[in-house]
């Protein structure tokens, strides 16, 4: 169909599907061609049909292809998500779907972890260095004492460290290392010697030129390769990609790397429901079978195994964070505009500013949880 390229709202034929959309929108304070921030400014009539068709996909696909407007779609998602429409926004169909795939195929194998690099990671580093600060962090900054996004960061970072007690010349493995970011840090400012490990060959390219000159080894490789030991472990914003299926081999894979005296830093976000699910638009578009872990998920896991020394949540750092992000996104898009296209912009709002939105409503939270291997003594967790 042809995208709608009007500039405002079209005049609404009277269907059951509006009049059905609209009721459920009403709940969530939200109006069809309304003039608050929040409200859903519709520019394709097919719209309503559409999303009771196919849910969030389509919500999230019309938005792309420009069917709606909202001014502030994180504040739009907020509402409807502390309303409960999340809960309803997958079809039926998505769900049986989903279920049936998690339970034939192991959508995390070592096979397929690399597609999420492909598809996301490797999209361009030219948008990921003007969307995030110095530090290149892609996960969430701690805001507690911080008053700016490259500040909130840093915090982050020097909090993973502090909870891992690193000590000059201890080897640290940093699993999910992105663009080097802790690795960086902890190499320059608390002379450990690291090995990060990724799936995104941009990321890897990157890591290793930031990190030119510094005591880190950047590694293009899947954590169910590694071997050796080392002293402490972090894992950061990496393991929302490794799926219920391989939770064990990954915690067993932390185990046997970890020192019987070390620490593991794991800083993820979760779910506050332990059934297998995930919103698929974000599956297709964003990060390809990625899976939320629930705290139960990781404490059966982790039993046995690890044991639990703190586990702190600042969940709602990420709303601040991601509308950083979108703020500098909005801010750049002009220098690297003639790279990708406007539905690519389209994308990364939306995306940007429904995962704020989330995190706002507190759907889904931002855990650090720190292990040991059963090691005596009293652990004091820095904050």
């Amino acid at each position: 169909m042809t995208i709608n390229t009007q500039i405002g709202p079209v005049a609404l034929p009277d269907s059951r599907a509006r009049r059905h959309v609209e009721r459920l929108l009403a709940g969530a304070d939200i109006t069809i061609n309304g003039g608050r921030p929040w409200d859903i400014q519709v520019l394709q009539p097919d719209f309503f049909s559409r999303i009771l068709r196919q849910g969030s996909l389509g919500l999230g696909e019309s938005y792309m292809e420009s069917w709606w407007e909202c001014e502030r779609i994180d504040e739009m998602a907020d509402r409807l998500l502390r309303y409960g429409l999340g809960k309803r926004a997958h079809t039926l169909a998505e769900k049986c779907l989903y279920r049936l795939q998690t339970g034939l195929i192991n959508l995390q194998s070592k096979t397929r972890a690399y597609m999420v690099g492909e598809a996301h990671y490797d999209l361009g580093n030219d948008l990921f260095e003007r969307m995030l600060d110095p530090t290149m962090c892609y996960s969430c900054g701690y805001w507690k004492e911080a008053r700016t996004l490259h500040e909130a960061q840093v915090a982050k970072l020097d909090l993973a460290a502090r909870k891992l007690k690193i000590e000059p010349g201890m080897k640290v493995l940093d699993i999910g290392c992105g663009w080097g970011s802790f690795a960086e840090h902890a190499a320059r400012h608390y002379g450990a010697e690291v090995t990060g490990i990724t799936i995104s060959k941009e990321q890897a390219a990157l890591g290793r030129e930031r990190c030119a000159g510094l005591p880190v080894e950047i590694l293009l490789e899947d954590y169910r390769d590694l071997q050796g030991r080392f002293d402490r472990i972090v894992s950061i914003g990496m393991f929302e990609h490794v799926g219920h299926r391989n939770y064990a081999t990954y915690f067993d894979t932390v185990a046997n790397l970890l020192e019987e005296d070390g620490y593991f830093v794991l800083h993820s976000i979760g779910s506050n429901s332990s059934s297998i699910s995930i919103d698929p638009w974000i599956n297709k578009y964003i990060f390809p079978n990625g899976i939320l872990p629930s705290p139960t998920h990781i404490t059966d896991t982790t039993e046995g195994r690890l044991l639990i020394e703190d586990w702190q949540n600042f969940g709602a750092d990420y709303d601040r964070t991601l509308m950083s992000w979108l703020a500098n996104f909005d801010a750049c898009w002009h220098e690297i505009a003639a790279n990708y296209n406007e539905k690519t912009r389209r994308m990364f709002r939306y995306y940007l500013s429904m995962c704020a939105g989330a995190f706002r409503a507190r759907d889904i939270q931002l855990w650090q949880v720190v292990f040991s291997k059963w090691r005596s003594g009293r652990y004091d967790a820095p904050r």
